[in-house]
């Protein structure tokens, strides 16, 4: 995401976080990332430190996860283009862009 970023100011990720229920400890990582609202603990997870334990109760994990299993996604990462489709995995910055532009 950071360097299709630095690449192209018009593009922006909403980012919806689906813990794996085989990564240990990813649904209370997403809740706390959540909680706090924060890119550095997304980064941080990302990182694989440690992150703090939720500090609120909130639904968003679990709403998050109901989507997925709507649109028929069972990994991580996907993208959901402007079009509607759905990308599984991960894609270089390049080819990113080139999936974003591409015209219906």
């Amino acid at each position: 995401m950071k360097k299709v970023l630095e690449k192209r100011k018009d593009i922006v990720f909403y980012i919806k976080l689906y813990p794996l229920p085989m990564h240990k400890g990813a649904y209370d990582k997403a809740k706390a990332i959540i909680c706090e609202n924060s890119l550095k603990l997304l980064e941080d997870a990302f990182e694989g430190k440690p992150l703090p334990k939720p500090k609120c109760e909130t639904t968003a994990v679990d709403e998050n996860i109901k989507l997925a299993g709507k649109l028929g996604i069972t990994g991580t990462p996907a993208i959901i283009l402007p079009d509607g489709g759905i990308v599984p995995g991960y894609k270089d910055a390049d080819s990113l862009i080139q999936m974003i532009d591409k015209k219906p």
